[in-house]
């Protein structure tokens, strides 16, 4: 690890990262607006300019940006040199000269990156009087909001939407300071990823529409770590909640990204940032309800009859208690539905108080198989389950039968990063640091090798070397013959359609020369077969490397896996709930 100083004090540091993320890594005050932690360093900003001293003679040194500066052993830097306090107060000074004076009505204001480091650079006072420069604003759709006025042109908008995410309708247009980040023509930003341009912006040029909605402060918000539930990938979330004025339950304003390193970093995708206002809807069941009547409702029941009615809380646990001392006494049939949405405490709690017998798992019998045959594949020695940044690193993918952007999202963004490691490797060997993300991207070559196989690819398709569109009985043959082409290449059946056989045996070779191959197949097409195509390729792979291949199951929901492990032996699905409900009704009908 290389020794540098930086205002009088010795540091070791990591080689690898730039002078600027050193110092921030080491709790010093660097102002910054460009640069991103994963998306490296462009060198547009100017702000994070520092000192750099040839040796400790150097008396006068010379101006640096510390994001495009990499370390050098011995270097010897300061952050409170004058020339560079100077420099960075006249640039932050000329950023603000456009800013409009609207921190007071500003949706970014408690957490603006702006504010921040216009504080941290002592820019107090403003001494330009001229007529600002102003845009008009774009309509971006319904989660997006855009006030063009308050930009200082970073250019952290454009490098996520297009580099980072693959989006193509948000653009930087025109020049000098007249540049204007928006679309061609006004309309719904197209990808997915969207929302996070509200955080990725260090002011408050892009803004959640749906928290602007019901204007509230950061501090106003009670917020929690949680984990979204719209997929199984699991990203950790804060959802912040803010106390109604009339004595109502809190609501919910929003939902924004919450750091963590194994599975979804910086980035969400934006169902779950945006897909959170069912929570608020009033057709939600808020109280507790019971039956109304206990005979058959007929189904004809005239406008305005209600199936319940409200009880107050103390009543239904006395109520609840009955029901279950009844069923205890063999009186009545007390059953409970768990749900992969939810818990692994809820469920196991429901389960607890109906017991093993009487509880269901909320799935059908195929899902609960489906989910069944994931859990046994992954408790293969052979299997490795990678997290996000291992998918990242994968120099070959395999996707097997699964639309991964609208099943797992933010796995799918992973792949698209994964596909620029050829260019990473040709980086590595010409000696150019990752972090200086313009000149790694604009070195030429192709992408990292992406297979698709299935009935549907979204987003990915540009990134994709090989895809193969078929059914899901075709998608499993081809990956069975795909595992045989891996073990012994001469097993394959010389029947084969040759276009096909030629695509097989070209995957192949992809897959065992890779240091990192991973295979990506899960539940959505509803198919066995295809699972188990899938973990034969990667058992295939393992055995042939002598080392775990990795293998990620993209599931339905955010807890399905947790929900399978109560049903061991196969059974508490729907269908043998069904099963067990009509018994009951012809038992009644026989016996009223």
């Amino acid at each position: 690890m290389p020794t540098i100083t930086i205002d009088g004090e010795k540091y070791q540091v990591d080689g690898e990262q730039n002078l600027l993320s050193t110092c921030l890594t080491l709790g010093l005050n660097v102002p910054y607006f460009c640069w991103h932690p994963e998306m490296g360093s462009v060198g547009a900003c100017r702000q994070c300019a520092m000192m750099e001293y040839k040796d400790s003679e150097d008396q006068h040194g010379r101006l640096i940006m510390s994001c495009m500066t990499p370390i050098r052993d011995g270097g010897i830097y300061s952050v409170k040199d004058e020339v560079a306090e100077e420099f960075r107060g006249s640039i932050i000074e000329d950023l603000m000269t456009n800013h409009p004076h609207d921190c007071p009505v500003c949706e970014e204001g408690g957490e603006c990156h702006l504010q921040d480091m216009t504080e941290m650079s002592g820019h107090t006072m403003r001494r330009y009087r001229g007529t600002k420069r102003t845009h008009r604003n774009q309509y971006l759709g319904p989660f997006i909001n855009h006030e063009m006025n308050r930009c200082i042109t970073c250019y952290r908008c454009v490098r996520f939407y297009n580099d980072y995410a693959g989006g193509e309708d948000l653009q930087a247009l025109g020049r000098n300071h007249q540049v204007y980040f928006g679309r061609q023509e006004e309309g719904r930003l197209e990808n997915g990823f969207s929302g996070n341009l509200v955080e990725v912006c260090p002011t408050g040029v892009f803004t959640d529409k749906t928290f602007s909605s019901h204007f509230v402060r950061k501090w106003d918000l009670q917020t929690a770590p949680s984990v979204c539930e719209h997929c199984a990938v699991g990203c950790n979330t804060a959802p912040g909640a803010r106390e109604s004025g009339n004595s109502n339950e809190p609501i919910l304003r929003r939902i924004t990204n919450l750091y963590h390193h194994d599975i979804n970093g910086y980035f969400l995708c934006d169902r779950g940032r945006f897909g959170y206002e069912y929570i608020n809807s009033a057709t939600r069941i808020q109280n507790v309800l019971s039956v109304r009547q206990e005979d058959v409702i007929s189904s004809t029941a005239e406008k305005g009859d209600r199936l319940h009615r409200e009880i107050n809380p103390q009543e239904a646990v006395l109520h609840l208690a009955e029901q279950i001392a009844m069923a205890n006494q063999g009186k009545r049939n007390l059953i409970g539905i768990g749900s992969p949405r939810t818990s692994l405490e809820n469920n196991y709690a429901l389960r607890k108080l109906v017991g093993s017998g009487n509880f269901y798992s909320g799935l059908s019998q195929r899902d609960q198989e489906l989910l069944h045959l994931v859990s046994t594949i992954q408790q293969d020695d052979r299997i490795q389950s990678p997290s996000t940044p291992e998918i990242e690193n994968a120099d070959a993918i395999l996707i097997l039968g699964e639309d991964i952007y609208n099943t797992a999202p933010r796995i799918s963004l992973a792949v698209r990063q994964a596909a620029r490691n050829r260019q990473k490797q040709q980086a590595k060997s010409l000696k150019i640091p990752l972090w200086q993300d313009s000149s790694v991207r604009q070195l030429e070559g192709d992408y990292s090798p992406i297979i698709f196989a299935g009935t549907e690819l979204s987003n990915l398709e540009k990134i994709t070397s090989n895809t193969l569109f078929e059914s899901p009985e075709k998608v499993a043959s081809f990956a069975c013959n795909l595992a045989l082409a891996i073990s012994d290449p001469t097993s394959l059946s010389p029947d084969l359609e040759p276009s096909l056989l030629e695509l097989i045996t070209h995957t192949a070779e992809i897959l065992r020369g890779a240091s990192k191959p991973l295979i990506i197949s899960g539940t959505s097409s509803k198919h066995a077969d295809t699972l188990k195509s899938a973990a034969q390729v990667a058992t295939a792979l393992s055995d042939y490397k002598k080392q775990p291949t990795m293998l990620y199951l993209a599931c339905d929901e955010v807890n399905s896996l947790g929900l399978i492990q109560f049903f061991n032996d196969g059974k508490g699905n729907l269908d043998e709930l069904l099963e067990r409900l009509k018994k009951i009704l012809t038992i009644k009908s026989l016996h009223p």
